[in-house]
């Protein structure tokens, strides 16, 4: 017998409306009372250089080439520490830190402290949400990094960062307090994340994808091409 993943959700919700016992929700992987997403509108046009995602090239939707990333901030609750979560396209391997809230600057210093060290060809571009967060997002700039935004209310448009969330929330569900973790936590359940084997990656970890395409650029870099 075979039960469908929207009728296991069915259930949950059904038991949440007739118990009004919002324990349930640990069966969730984010631990939702109801399904849907939902932000308050914020105008894009208080976005400095605004660059819409439907302008990225299209070949970038295919996974091929590396150095194409997604970005979100994963809150525990509804205020207070935040989990700042960066995943590389093509080799999924995720980056997290822990953020102070919503700030900007912080958020902003440190995707580039993340990204400067790398090869250029590992941080050709970043998609991130409409949120107040990203705000300052042309700072990037100067590393040669170009940023795209999602359509309002379309998380789906990063859909990779959004499928990581939904792990990182097995772990650290919706409710938990941001003081309960540290940073090294954090470092401790990026590393578990990125050593786990993936179905879509030919059942390599994101690690060991990752670390081949950063070992490929150093030696390119450091070794001059043969000539003809």
């Amino acid at each position: 017998m075979r039960i469908s993943h929207t009728s296991i959700y069915r259930f949950i919700y059904d038991q949440i409306r007739r118990t009004n016992d919002y324990a349930w929700r640990r069966y969730l992987p984010r631990g939702k009372s109801r399904r849907g997403w939902h932000r308050s509108h914020r105008p894009m046009e208080h976005i400095k250089d605004r660059v819409s995602l439907k302008n990225r090239p299209s070949y970038i939707g295919k996974r091929k080439q590396f150095g194409h990333w997604e970005t979100d901030l994963l809150h525990p609750r509804k205020s207070g520490a935040a989990i700042l979560v960066a995943q590389e396209r093509a080799s999924r391997f995720t980056l997290l830190a822990k953020q102070p809230g919503k700030q900007a600057q912080p958020v902003a210093d440190q995707i580039k402290s993340w990204f400067k060290p790398m090869p250029a060809e590992l941080r050709r571009t970043l998609v991130q949400d409409n949120g107040p967060e990203f705000f300052l997002h042309y700072q990037l700039h100067d590393l040669g990094v170009k940023t795209y935004f999602c359509d309002p209310h379309s998380p789906w448009q990063k859909g990779g960062v959004e499928n990581m969330n939904g792990r990182i929330r097995r772990y650290i569900p919706l409710g938990t307090d941001p003081e309960s973790f540290s940073n090294n936590d954090l470092q401790t359940l990026a590393h578990r994340l990125n050593a786990t084997p993936r179905k879509c990656l030919g059942f390599k970890t994101p690690a060991e994808v990752f670390s081949s395409q950063l070992l490929h650029f150093k030696c390119e870099s450091t070794f001059p091409r043969a000539r003809e």
